[in-house]
């Protein structure tokens, strides 16, 4: 019986042993991460360069695959994500067919036949309305959308695989809006908020409204946003929720837009976020903001080829779902206070990222849960190594 004890009490110790190793081996040195190999290139052959626009394209090379990302001012912003099953496909512009702005067609990846999924985000319209009785509800007073196909585009700003457009609305010179392209060779994080989660199969674009003069003393902003697919457009947004915010303080959930196949889990692309917008460039946390999103709801696929110069070039017939982000709620500060909103998002192919628990909590979990158990261990060691001590002095009895 004692030696059952002593073997059982050694296999926990092994045990407990092998797990504490695994997760300071996670926790230190995390494991090695898949990479892609990433190629930038600006209006890709175009002999000159084309008039009032831009076309960005970084190419990310995987073990058997591609990524292609498209990013264009013809018309309103629009960011295409093209995945190949070849590592050696290539973009084709018509410059031509592609500036021509009542034309369609001018861009293909080739070769066709190796496109395993496409989908593309449009930035159509920008939204304000003035919040009088500070309810942050769409019944408020709108003004006029901003139309951002007539925007005023300045030419995009290259540094390494980032990339930065801005504009201007029509008849202004005070505020733009801009956009960040980031594309990302392996997992990991950037620096400033919300410190999203990324992969190699991921991009993030960042969104910020700076210095815009508002119309209304009250104001707060809609971005309003359009997928663009084929057989599989961006249908379906879901959401999750965590336990720890150290990446992202105050904020406990994901909202991930999502394309699958006839409604299954398996997840072609997506779109991913925090519900949390911030009111400085350098954000603190009484800067964050909250936001939220409208359902997606299907649009005209002619009116968004008509505003977008990518999305007219790539997709003969184009299936669009739209849906508007919304920055603010009742209680929070407007727009007018430190005239700057910031907004992040990822765009990928495959599952998205999922945030697991930060070395910090995880270091925490270890000392609270194995400080227990260790101790549990010791008193079990100790009790077992009495009670043998006891057997061994009473096994004989003196003899009178």
């Amino acid at each position: 019986m004692a030696a059952a004890e002593k073997a059982q009490s050694v296999e926990v110790c092994v045990f407990l042993l092998v797990l504490i190793v695994s997760s300071c081996q996670s926790l230190f040195y995390g494991g090695k991460t898949f990479k892609r190999e990433l190629s930038v290139q600006l209006n890709p052959d175009a002999s000159p360069s084309p008039s009032g626009f831009d076309l960005l394209h970084v190419r990310a090379v995987g073990q058997n695959d591609t990524l292609h990302y498209l990013f264009c001012s013809q018309g309103a912003p629009t960011l295409l994500l093209v995945h190949t099953n070849s590592i050696s496909s290539t973009v084709k512009v018509n410059w031509t067919q592609f500036s021509a702005p009542n034309s369609s067609g001018g861009l293909t990846v080739e070769p066709q036949s190796s496109i395993l999924y496409s989908s593309a985000v449009v930035f159509s319209r920008l939204w304000e309305y003035d919040d009088v009785n500070d309810t942050a509800e769409a019944t408020s007073e709108f003004f006029p959308p901003y139309e951002l196909q007539d925007f005023s585009w300045a030419h995009l700003n290259l540094s390494g695989t980032t990339s930065l457009l801005c504009g201007t609305p029509p008849n202004t010179i005070n505020g733009s809006l801009c956009l960040q392209l980031t594309a990302f060779d392996s997992e990991g994080r950037v620096e400033l908020w919300p410190r999203l989660l990324h992969s190699a199969n991921s991009s993030q674009l960042e969104v910020w409204l700076d210095g815009l003069l508002p119309r209304g003393n009250h104001s707060r902003f809609m971005l309003e946003l359009q997928a663009v697919g084929g057989a599989y457009p961006l249908s379906r947004v879901d959401g999750r929720q965590f336990i720890d915010d150290e990446f992202t303080p105050s904020i406990f959930k994901m909202f991930q837009w999502v394309s699958s196949m006839n409604g299954s889990s398996d997840i072609l692309g997506f779109v991913q976020w925090k519900p949390v917008a911030y009111r400085k460039s350098h954000p603190l946390l009484e800067d964050a903001t909250p936001c939220r999103h409208s359902d997606p709801r299907s649009q005209s696929g002619k009116e968004t080829a008509a505003s977008s110069g990518l999305i007219r070039a790539f997709y003969l017939d184009p299936a669009v779902v739209g849906l508007n982000v919304s920055f603010g709620l009742a209680g929070e500060p407007f727009y007018n206070k430190t005239m700057f909103l910031s907004w992040t998002m990822l765009v990928g192919v495959g599952a998205p990222p999922v945030d697991s628990f930060s070395p910090l909590v995880l270091t925490i979990m270890v000392v609270c849960l194995g400080t227990p158990v260790i101790l549990l261990l010791l008193g079990g060691v100790f009790v077992f190594l009495y009670k043998k001590r006891q057997a061994a002095t009473t096994a004989y009895e003196p003899i009178n």
